[in-house]
């Protein structure tokens, strides 16, 4: 019970300080005074205040107390949209995704660049436990395929999660597949096929782009801001001109800028395809790590099955588990021939864990915790970068998700940053790789999956003083 009380405590104290009702320097509450305030006892406060310090949200001074953290006083400048371009383009963005994979094996590194959640962070024993259960009490699973479509009790379970998207998906509607990849492979296959146009929002996640690559199609960017999203004006441009056969986005939470849509640009977003008789491939992976609580997909507007949304544990839960599901509309008969005819089936052993967590209870009380610990850990590397990096530097402000969009000043060429900074055994994920085209060659996405550490910091620190470096030595050769 202590447990939940000193989450609670953390939980108020954290939207106060979000809010500015506490503000950069104030003093917290006496661990005392808190305590016969809120009834509880000081070894629950001092659990809370641990919280909060390890969120940085708050810092200990000697002989002083418990003080706000300060925050950067100057505002920081979001990146800028990028320009419409109407012609579809070759993706070509493997080699810089494979320099980035390559520096993410090392353990040594400090992994700026990966987009992924610390362990720590992630209910991976409690998961693993379930799973050595499941092989204990049934020795021949794993014996046999499983069904294409997917264990039904993960299905019923993903189903009543959907209810809690605002959607009514029946478990018949879902196929379970090998991570979320899988499934944007399969959307793409079963609408589209190799030189067809599909109209991506840039900048797009790469592994977007390399499927889009793999399948010998190609794309169409559109532009997304940081705030807003998908340009909604620029895709009614897209749409009208012809020949895309797919819209390819992520309305919540997307990769790498963070945007979530408003629910009436959703539903725009879905007329606009419907009017245009174009297949919307809706990536959801990041819809539960909403910093304000889960938003509806824009699938909820979807009247006429037009709309195949993706999800995936890879965000949340267990990335290595690679369990992801597409609830295809009425693709959804193309989309089964084609899992069987590309993997047969998702291992089962590793569904039955997964549906068993779900249905536990236990996955909405890890979420609400994992969201808290993201959006301290994305605030503070956010003041970090805006303290360390050049004057001039661009930071979005994501709605969610624990990835940051920085563009640095126009001399600072992302390439050189990577390769300069993974000399000091630091990753970073280079703009280009963004983009079908390798637009954005003065930004990158940081990686904010991690809990705040001096290493983080002291890594923070040397990126920023490379850009110095690099927009220096830029500047005199001009």
């Amino acid at each position: 019970m202590s447990g939940l009380l000193y989450e609670q405590v953390a939980e108020d104290l954290s939207n106060a300080i979000r809010k500015g009702t506490l503000r950069g320097g104030d003093r917290m509450p006496s661990v005392r005074g808190l305590a016969r305030q809120r009834r509880v006892s000081i070894a629950t406060i001092l659990q809370a205040y641990v919280r909060l310090e390890h969120d940085g949200l708050i810092e200990v001074r000697p002989r002083s107390g418990h003080f706000v953290r300060a925050r950067s006083a100057a505002p920081v400048a979001e990146p800028r949209t990028a320009r419409l371009n109407l012609s579809p383009a070759t993706v070509s963005v493997t080699p810089g995704v494979r320099a980035l994979m390559q520096s993410m094996r090392d353990p040594a590194v400090v992994p700026l660049g990966a987009a992924q959640v610390s362990p720590a962070l992630l209910p991976i024993r409690a998961l693993n436990r379930k799973l050595a259960a499941i092989a204990r009490e049934m020795p021949d699973a794993g014996a046999s395929y499983g069904d294409t479509n997917g264990l039904p009790t993960l299905r019923r379970q993903l189903s009543k999660r959907g209810v809690t998207w605002g959607m009514s998906i029946h478990e018949s509607e879902f196929v379970v597949t090998i991570g979320a990849m899988e499934a944007i492979h399969l959307a793409l296959r079963a609408v589209a096929k190799p030189g067809d146009a599909i109209a991506v929002e840039t900048p797009c996640y790469f592994g977007m782009l390399q499927a889009i690559e793999q399948l010998g199609m190609r794309a169409i960017e559109v532009p997304a801001n940081s705030r807003t999203g998908l340009d909604l004006d620029a895709l009614e441009q897209v749409l009208r001109q012809g020949g895309v056969r797919a819209v390819l986005a992520s309305p919540n939470v997307s990769n790498p800028l963070g945007a979530v849509m408003t629910d009436e640009n959703k539903e725009r977003l879905v007329r606009l395809c419907a009017r245009h008789d174009t297949p919307l491939i809706e990536d959801d992976v990041y819809g539960d790590l909403a910093f304000d609580g889960r938003p509806r997909p824009a699938a909820h507007w979807d009247k006429e099955g037009r709309v195949l949304l993706v999800g995936s544990i890879s965000k949340t839960v267990a990335p290595g588990y690679r369990i992801g599901w597409i609830a295809a509309g009425r693709y959804q008969e193309r989309i089964e021939r084609l899992k069987y005819a590309l993997t047969v089936s998702t291992p089962e052993i590793l569904q039955m864990a997964v549906a068993e967590f779900l249905g536990s209870g236990g996955y909405d009380r890890h979420i609400r915790k994992l969201r808290s610990h993201l959006r301290a850990q994305v605030d503070r590397t956010r003041v970090a970068i805006a303290e360390a990096f050049p004057e001039g530097t661009r930071i979005a402000t994501p709605a969610g998700g624990f990835v940051l969009w920085v563009e640095l000043p126009p001399n600072v060429d992302a390439y050189a940053l990577q390769s300069a900074a993974l000399a000091e055994k630091i990753s970073l994920a280079p703009g280009p790789i963004f983009s079908p085209r390798e637009r954005f060659s003065n930004c990158v996405r940081i990686s904010c999956g991690f809990p705040w550490s001096e290493r983080t910091a002291k890594a923070i620190r040397t990126v920023g003083r490379l850009a110095h470096e690099l927009a220096s030595a830029n500047r005199k050769s001009a």
